[in-house]
């Protein structure tokens, strides 16, 4: 994935289809080109974009059959519509799609220069918290796991199985601690929309501080069974962590 994003403009006009892609290229953006919707379609199953450009009179879109496709090629991909003939119909049905902006031809590059940079950021913010709730799915099974661990009684050679286990648990924490981190950056430093804070229900947080308060109480169980000097630093990081989340 680049820095700014991956965009993908499919229009059958090549004056329009050079000169966007140079423009947004020179805006930091790396753009591949299609034709028509047929190429867009192969394209897309190749290769990841952060974004579509489509225009609605081309070969394979006259009926908006690209977009409507969008959900089974790319899902959750923004798409951009530009035309050079709107029409009420069009913009109607473009509403009931995954589009987050019709724009007529002449399109003015100020104007589709701020409607890429805000859809790619709300798109990546989106993918992003979806991301971490998958994460925070198998570190609440984790921790299940490290409970079941700890109410067997241990056998012969157990102690060097479990150690095993929780080394690979808490690995997974830190790598769901990570995104996290990375996730709040972007919100506190990206003015994303209040539907995108909602998600992770911000800002208080709860859901991710519950999960840390879990985490820690998990820890202090394993204090006495495991005399283990990483996991009483992690256990401290996680608890200063909270404390953070909670000021």
């Amino acid at each position: 994935m680049t820095e700014l994003g991956r965009i993908l403009i499919a229009d059958d006009e090549q004056t329009f289809l050079d000169s966007t892609a140079d423009l947004l290229r020179q805006s930091g953006y790396e753009c591949a080109c299609a034709p028509d919707a047929q190429t867009a379609v192969e394209m897309m199953k190749k290769q990841d974009y952060d974004l579509l450009i489509a225009d609605i009179k081309m070969p394979g879109n006259d009926d908006l059959e690209l977009i409507r496709a969008m959900p089974r090629i790319a899902e959750d991909m923004p798409v951009i519509l530009v035309t050079a003939y709107p029409s009420l119909k069009s913009a109607i049905e473009s509403v009931q799609l995954p589009v987050v902006a019709y724009l007529t031809k002449p399109v003015e590059f100020d104007q589709l220069l701020a409607q890429v940079r805000a859809s790619i950021d709300h798109h990546r913010v989106g993918r992003a918290v979806r991301g971490l709730r998958e994460r925070l799915q198998d570190w609440r099974r984790d921790l299940a796991g490290i409970e079941e661990s700890l109410s067997t009684v241990p056998g012969p050679g157990s102690s060097a199985s479990i150690d095993a286990f929780l080394d690979l648990t808490f690995r997974n924490m830190a790598g769901a601690l990570s995104d996290m981190n990375h996730l709040t950056k972007a919100l506190t430093t990206q003015h994303v929309g209040q539907e995108v804070c909602h998600l992770v229900n911000c800002p208080k947080l709860n859901t991710l501080t519950s999960a840390l308060v879990e985490t820690i109480r998990v820890l202090e169980k394993t204090k006495t069974a495991f005399k283990s000097k990483e996991l009483g630093d992690l256990r401290k990081r996680l608890e200063n962590l909270v404390a953070g989340v909670r000021e």
